[in-house]
């Protein structure tokens, strides 16, 4: 017999909750369980398995995530928008680490449940549209949006791994880098010599 008031929502809300305090990779269904108190059998009225679980936590951080960042860059242009979009970014991983890997880790989501959510489609157009701001046009979009995923992910997963211990302050290079990130957007280099 299941829980009153147990949905999947719950569940999942359950669940990233776990992932933020013990590391997504170490969430299992009976400790889920546990904490809404429950046996193991009765979040499965509610969620397939753990992986199904995974994306739920995925899609919620990728909706959580995007809503901060629009939040944060709303009616900011150019370098202004940049650095918000940054500092939103790096703010949500340090806040919610576990929700903030479920958005980086290739997990199979239900294509249903994935069709559904908004938060994916959302951030692609927020990122887009930030960077349209630089005058970018394809295929210099897609490439820029790489750049600043790969930095803005490389520094917080570098940061959250202690592996900043120079002196100077992790914070310090944060604001150069994003200094530099904004040169570059800039003065994007042409395609000249572009090899496919």
């Amino acid at each position: 017999m299941t829980r009153a008031g147990l949905t999947a929502e719950r569940v999942t809300i359950a669940g990233a909750e776990l992932a933020d305090e013990v590391g997504l990779d170490r969430v299992t269904m009976s400790q889920v369980a546990r904490r809404l108190g429950v046996k193991d059998a009765s979040l499965y009225t509610h969620v397939r398995s753990l992986e199904d679980l995974r994306g739920r936590i995925a899609l919620l951080a990728a909706d959580e995530k995007t809503i901060h960042i629009a939040e944060a860059t709303s009616g900011r242009a150019g370098k202004e928008a940049l650095v918000a979009f940054a500092d939103a970014w790096r703010e949500y991983a340090h806040k919610h680490p576990g929700r903030y890997m479920a958005t980086q880790t290739p997990i199979r989501i239900d294509p249903d449940l994935a069709a559904e959510a908004a938060g994916p489609r959302r951030a692609v157009a927020l990122t887009y549209g930030m960077l349209r701001g630089y005058g970018l046009t394809e295929p210099d979009l897609t490439d820029a949006v790489r750049l600043l995923r790969s930095t803005f992910h490389g520094f917080v997963a570098l940061e959250a791994a202690g592996g900043f211990a120079h002196a100077r302050s992790p914070q310090q290079s944060w604001v150069r880098a994003l200094d530099a990130l904004h040169t570059l957007l800039e003065h994007w280099p042409d395609q000249e010599g572009d090899s496919a």
